[in-house]
């Protein structure tokens, strides 16, 4: 059955105790203002205001070593991780049976996750 992705964004993830001040510093490095902080009550992320093209942009507290990742948004988790798979990508976690955390052949860890159909990130790639 064929399902769509795209590009969502990416999350600064940011080994820090003050989710705060990490978030003041991108939102002045980025020039995007924090607007959902705390976003989903759990206090490990802040959510900005788009960023260019409607990426989704946000920081994340995190216990692993400080990194950047991105989010591969689908309106078929299944199809889109299989699809990946059969490029060489693996699985590493289900995340609050939500999304994946994935890994490239290169080592860099990315999410696929729900597609935000509202998003002005331009239209997603068909695949079949």
């Amino acid at each position: 059955m064929a399902h769509r992705s795209r590009l969502a964004g990416f999350i600064i993830d940011s080994q820090v105790d003050d989710l705060p001040a990490a978030s003041a510093f991108w939102s002045s490095a980025l020039g995007l203002e924090v607007t959902h902080p705390d976003d989903g009550d759990l206090g490990i992320y802040d959510k900005f205001e788009p960023g260019p093209g409607g990426l989704h942009i946000e920081v994340q507290k995190v216990k692993h070593e400080a990194r950047v990742h991105l989010d591969i948004e689908t309106d078929d988790i299944d199809a889109e991780v299989a699809r990946l798979e059969a490029l060489g990508a693996k699985r590493v976690q289900h995340v609050r049976n939500r999304w994946w955390v994935m890994e490239a052949p290169t080592g860099h860890r990315f999410c696929v996750v729900p597609m935000d159909e509202d998003s002005t990130r331009g239209a997603p790639n068909r695949w079949p």
